[in-house]
C-alpha cells in the first residue's frame, strides 16, 4: 500500500520505539546476528540509513541520494555505489530489520520510500500506543514480534546492566554478542559454562581459538531459532546440543584428517 509523503514529523506514528536508545539497542541485537550477512559497503549503507532514523526513532524518508552524499562526505569521498545501498535494502527487508513502504506524492507520482524499522522479534511486544497507526493495514504481519516464552524472560531477562558483572574468565566476544540477547550475567556465565563442558567431553578444552568461534556460531544459530514461532522451551538445553553437534563435527573431522 503506497502512502502519501509528507514531513517526517508526519510518520511519528510508525515508529515501534518509544526512545532512540531503545531503537539503537534493537538495532545491535538485529546486527549481532545478521553483521556477517552484509558486505562491508552494505553495512555501512545500513548503519547510515539508521542515523537518518534518529529524529523519530526507526522511521527515515531519507532520499538514497541523500544518504550517499553524507556517506561520501563522512568517508572523505570514498563512499558506497547506489546498486551497494539498493542490495542492502533488499538484503535487511528480507531479513526483516526494516520494511520498506514506498510514498507518493500528492499528484501521484512517486516520492522517497518509507523506511520504518522493526523490532528484534526475541524481545517484549512493540508498546500499544505505538502501534495505534492511522492504517493498520501496512504493517506487515511478519514484523508483529513473537511473545516470550515466561520461562525465558523469568529465568534470563534481567537487569540491562547485568551483565557488567559477568565474570572475566568469559571471552568479551561472547559477552558482548550474549548480553543484548541475555542480559543476566548467571545466565551469561551458564552459557559460558556449558561450553567449556561441551569442549571437554569433545576434546577441545585447549583449543580456546576454536571454543570461542563454536561457541558464537552456536549462539547465533539458538538466537535465530527464537526468531522463528517454535518456542525454544529451554534456550539454555538448545544451545548445549548446538555445541555438541559442532564439536562433535570438529572432532571426527580431525580423525579423518589423520586417517582413522
Amino acid at each position: 500500500m503506497t502512502i502519501k509523503s509528507g514531513v517526517i514529523e508526519g510518520f511519528e506514528g510508525y515508529s515501534q520505539f518509544v526512545s532512540l536508545e531503545e531503537f539503537n539497542r534493537h538495532l545491535e541485537m538485529w546486527l549481532a546476528v545478521h553483521k556477517h550477512d552484509f558486505s562491508k559497503g552494505e553495512l555501512v549503507g545500513l548503519k547510515r540509513l539508521a542515523r537518518f532514523a534518529a529524529k523519530i526513532p526507526g522511521v527515515s524518508n531519507a532520499k538514497i541520494g541523500t544518504v550517499l552524499k553524507a556517506i561520501h562526505e563522512e568517508y572523505n569521498e570514498l563512499g558506497i555505489s547506489r546498486s551497494t545501498f539498493k542490495r542492502m535494502i533488499i538484503k535487511a527487508s528480507n531479513l526483516g530489520i526494516f520494511t520498506v513502504h514506498e510514498t507518493e506524492r500528492k499528484n501521484g507520482s512517486q516520492s522517497s520510500n518509507l523506511y520504518v524499522f522493526n523490532r528484534f522479534p526475541n524481545n517484549e511486544p512493540p508498546k500499544k500506543e505505538k502501534m495505534n497507526h492511522q492504517n493498520k493495514t501496512i504493517i506487515p504481519s511478519e514484523t508483529k514480534t513473537i511473545k516470550n516464552n515466561k520461562r525465558e524472560e523469568t529465568a534470563f531477562h534481567k537487569a540491562p546492566e547485568d551483565h557488567l558483572f559477568v565474570s572475566d574468565r568469559i571471552p568479551k566476544p561472547f559477552v558482548d554478542l550474549a548480553k543484548y540477547f541475555f542480559p543476566s550475567a548467571k545466565a551469561i556465565e551458564e552459557f559460558w559454562k556449558m561450553t567449556t563442558i561441551a569442549a571437554y567431553k569433545n576434546n577441545q578444552e585447549n583449543e580456546a581459538e576454536t571454543i570461542l568461534s563454536v561457541s558464537l556460531d552456536s549462539f547465533k544459530q539458538l538466537i535465530r531459532k527464537m526468531k522463528t514461532k517454535v518456542t525454544v522451551k529451554n534456550p539454555l538445553a538448545y544451545y548445549t546440543g548446538i555445541l555438541n553437534k559442532k564439536f562433535q563435527e570438529l572432532y571426527f573431522g580431525e580423525l579423518f584428517e589423520m586417517g582413522f
